[in-house]
Parts: structure tokens; sequence; C-alpha cells
């Protein structure tokens, strides 16, 4: 293991990026999306919830229309599950951003590497839940009506826009070397 760690030291001072910080900030990236799309969409705008689709559904799920109580307590179920596969993500991004960095834990939350990252899971979040529950699925949209294919695409247009932009921020961030002394200095050369 410590060869491994040599070896991502010495390609970070080549001029290479340490990717470990991209796999627990996208896993978080994951999770925070989730949690913003659950708090904004299904909570606070209630904009849907996560079957209130389901009658014109591709999957052939039971109708649970969000004005009915029985209605909205099977949807705030199905919300709560959601919430907590969000909360999961988050605390599995968190895991294994603290095994993986084990100096300056403080200085990796201002790396705009992990942020970087976190942007591309909250993007990846947003195009993968937008294409399986808002498309394929069926289940939900992001705001069910006449217009609800323009909020969709609309819902996938800014999932690219997050991974785009993420993408650029950890590709011009400093390299964060987790193992050691904080941002990796670059090789001098002769």
């Amino acid at each position: 293991m410590s060869s491994s760690v040599g070896a991502e030291r010495q390609g970070a001072m080549a001029g290479e990026r340490p990717r470990s910080l991209e796999l627990p900030g996208i896993i978080l990236g994951v999770g925070l999306g989730g949690f913003v799309d659950g708090i904004l969409l299904h909570q606070l705008l209630q904009w849907h919830h996560m079957l209130t689709s389901t009658n014109d559904d591709r999957i052939g799920v039971k109708y649970y229309p969000a004005n009915t109580v029985s209605g909205l307590e099977m949807n705030t179920v199905w919300d709560g599950i959601f919430h907590a596969i969000c909360w999961v993500a988050v605390l599995a991004g968190l895991a294994i951003l603290y095994a993986r960095v084990t100096h300056h834990r403080r200085r990796v939350w201002t790396s705009a590497a992990l942020w970087g990252w976190i942007l591309v899971g909250w993007g990846l979040f947003n195009l993968v839940e937008g294409i399986l529950d808002h498309h394929i699925l069926g289940i939900h949209h992001v705001y069910a009506g006449d217009q609800q294919i323009w909020w969709d695409l609309g819902f996938l247009l800014l999932g690219a826009i997050l991974v785009a932009v993420g993408w650029m921020i950890q590709r011009r961030a400093k390299p964060f070397d987790p193992q050691g002394d904080g941002p990796v200095r670059e090789a001098r050369r002769a």
C-alpha cells in the first residue's frame, strides 16, 4: 500500500493530479444533490414527491396522489426512503474522504478539487435521477403538468452544467495530496 501512496505522490509531483478526492467528492455530491432535490422540490416547493406521477408511469406502480391523505402518506414514506439513501451517500463519501485524507483534514475542505468533484457528483445525480425517474420510469416529474417536459429537460440541463463546471473547477484546482502536506507542490525544473 505504501508503494501506491508513493507512486501517487510521485505522479502528482510530475504534474499528474492525485485522484483520491474524486470518488469521495462524487459520492458526496450525489448525496448532497439528492438532499437539495428532496428538500427544495419535495418539501419546500412541494412540486413533486417520489410517486406523484405514477398514474402515467411506465412500470405499473399504484397511483398515490399527493392531494389525498393516504397518497401523501405513501409519498412521504418514499421521500423518506430517498432521503435515507442520500444520507447514506453523504456518510459514505465522508467515510471515504476521511480514510483517504490522513493529514491536514481541515484544509481539504478548502480544496477546489474536492468542491469540483462534489459539483460533478451533484450533476451526475441530476442526470441519472432525471433520466431514470422522469423519462424512463415516469414515476414523477420536476413540475407535473402541460409543460412538464421542459421542467424535466431543464433539470437535465442543470445536471450537465454542474458536471461541466465541476469538471473545469477540479481540473484547474491545485492538486491536493491527501496523504501529505496539503497542496502538491509542482516539481522544480532544472
